[in-house]
């Protein structure tokens, strides 16, 4: 995965934001992917490519991506498979109650969040055929509730870290997500600003 350049101009290990975007891609291919699914279509990817994969720097970059709200764990009621009338995808995934707990899971689905601008990596478009993945979809107003929850959560969480940097992150996602359902962020934008401009 490519680097992105810091504030200072030099280079980080963090994915780019075409890393991230490309991530969504992937997902939105499917509708949605637990954390193994999308490691291993990546790894699928890279052999594809002949690049040399590294699940450490795969690991990474998905972390990254539900940290920017590129992606966004998805509670299994949001989630449906072909042939499957429950609402629960079988049953079989990770409930994500506790995001940050739940980040790295195999067992936890991923959905595109409202940060994502979805671009497909090169022979992505091969992938449906490659993993065995059935007919997926996503409920998009259970899906956007649990992100508006997740994203108060996470403001809490910053505003008792006095954590600046991620306070201006969460802030452009309080647009982002109004912009991709119909959610109103605005409380948590305003508390977000105020502490900011306290």
């Amino acid at each position: 995965m490519p680097g992105a350049d810091g504030p200072d101009g030099t280079a980080t290990d963090a994915p780019s934001v075409a890393a991230r975007d490309d991530l969504a891609g992937v997902v939105d291919l499917f509708g949605w992917l637990t954390r193994a699914e999308l490691s291993r279509a990546l790894s699928e990817l890279a052999f594809k490519q002949r690049t040399e994969v590294d699940g450490d720097a795969i690991a990474a970059a998905i972390d990254v991506a539900v940290a920017e709200y590129a992606l966004v764990p998805a509670p299994p009621a949001a989630l449906s498979e072909a042939g499957d009338t429950s609402g629960d995808a079988g049953g079989a995934l990770a409930d994500v109650v506790d995001p940050d707990e739940r980040l790295d899971a195999d067992a936890v689905a991923l959905a595109v969040g409202p940060a994502a601008f979805p671009s497909l990596p090169e022979g992505a478009a091969d992938l449906p055929h490659i993993l065995d993945v059935p007919e997926r979809d996503v409920d998009r107003e259970a899906l956007s509730e649990a992100v508006r929850a997740r994203l108060s959560e996470d403001a809490v969480a910053a505003i008792g870290e006095g954590d600046a940097d991620r306070l201006e992150v969460l802030a452009d996602v309080t647009y982002d997500i109004e912009a991709w359902a119909p959610v109103d962020a605005g409380a948590i934008r305003e508390r977000i600003v105020a502490e900011l401009d306290a």
